[in-house]
């Protein structure tokens, strides 16, 4: 019996991730007029030497809108040998600020889904990574916050993060069931310490998060599925 599902909060709960793409399609077009062309001489396009320098930062700047503007800044700095100006600089600055301010825009079916699981008996917890004040807004503005027995709001989603999850929860990691949209953060490592997964696919994922695995993960259309699903593997909760 399922005794406490996890709930990611970026593109499952909450849209996130069309925040980050419709910023990274304006930074090639701000950083076009201070290159030769869409491509450097090395053959690294834009987007690319971005995605590059993200990764470089994670060690340092953790994930989240913080970390990816000054990404943004040092890519603009290094594509453009210095001579981005700082006006463009201040647009991204200002693209940063606008992920950050965002309103939170939960996704069709989030909030019937969450009401009926609480209301259900089960226990639920948020299990969201990137920057806390930032998902600490979001938590807030989702208005879902109430309905959790738990926020966790982690550095890294990895197999020691869920476990001291669980550790905290006093639950056994085949009675968990971690639900979410990235198969490098909400599947595998909860698969490997002996848990449970869902996997519920969004129409765009960062590049980060993309991950293999070899088709037996239940994958649900839409988190409107999801009770039902729970239905079939085990009773509610009394």
């Amino acid at each position: 019996m399922i005794e406490l599902i996890g709930l990611d909060g970026d593109d499952t709960l909450w849209r996130n991730e069309d925040y980050f793409t419709v910023t990274q399609d304006r930074f090639g077009e701000l950083l076009g007029p201070y290159l030769p062309s869409p491509y450097l001489p090395s053959g690294i396009d834009v987007q690319r030497a971005l995605e590059t320098t993200e990764r470089r930062n994670l060690e340092v700047f953790g994930y989240g809108a913080k970390g990816f503007t000054l990404s943004l800044i040092e890519t603009a700095i290094e594509l453009t040998d210095g001579r981005v100006p700082a006006a463009v600089i201040q647009d991204l600055v200002g693209f940063g600020r606008w992920i950050l301010t965002h309103p939170v825009e939960l996704l069709e079916g989030v909030a019937d889904v969450v009401t009926e699981l609480s209301a259900s008996g089960r226990r639920l917890v948020i299990v969201t990574k990137g920057d806390l004040m930032h998902q600490e807004h979001k938590v807030a503005g989702s208005g879902l916050a109430d309905l959790f027995d738990a926020i966790e709001i982690v550095s890294e989603k990895d197999e020691m993060t869920y476990r001291r999850l669980l550790e905290r929860a006093h639950v056994m990691p085949d009675r968990f069931l971690m639900v979410g949209n990235s198969v490098r953060s909400d599947v595998l490592p909860v698969l490997a310490i002996g848990g449970q997964a869902v996997h519920i696919p969004y129409h765009t994922t960062w590049a980060h998060e993309h991950a293999d695995h070899d088709g037996s993960v239940p994958t649900l259309a839409s988190i409107r599925d999801l009770p039902a699903w729970l239905d079939t593997l085990s009773p509610k909760p009394r």
